[in-house]
């Protein structure tokens, strides 16, 4: 199925008094709840729709504490997911100090077979 998509026209930051440029932006055709991914996984494994769900509940509990105790949760070629901080500088390193953290994200990094998929992706204008 192809990735819809629309064109919106966005003024630049820069340049709020200039002409619109006009970008393709990706539509969302919908939203696969956790039951919706566990019946799909299930239909091409041996796992029950029931177990599949468990899985994934287990998956979405751990994946968060190991980022959380520092650990990058490395999948294969799915990807990994890691942490990415955001903090505040100081001038001198003794000063240095947990406090400056502003923000923690998570990040993902994509592995060859999640690449080769998206790669092969489809557009359509919808």
């Amino acid at each position: 199925m192809p990735i819809k998509y629309t064109v919106v026209a966005r003024k630049s930051p820069q340049n709020m008094e200039g002409p619109p440029k006009y970008y393709p932006s990706i539509q969302s055709s919908g939203r696969l709840t956790v039951r919706q991914l566990a019946q799909r996984m299930a239909e091409i494994s041996t796992l029950s729709t029931i177990d599949t769900m468990a899985a994934i509940e287990a998956f979405l509990q751990v994946v968060p504490q190991e980022l959380a105790d520092g650990n990058i949760v490395d999948l294969g070629d799915f990807g990994s997911f890691w942490l990415r901080a955001s903090s505040t500088g100081v001038d001198l390193e003794t000063d240095a100090a947990k406090s400056q953290f502003v923000g923690l994200k998570p990040q993902f990094r994509p592995g060859k077979e999640f690449k080769k998929v998206l790669k092969n992706a489809e557009f359509q204008k919808g």
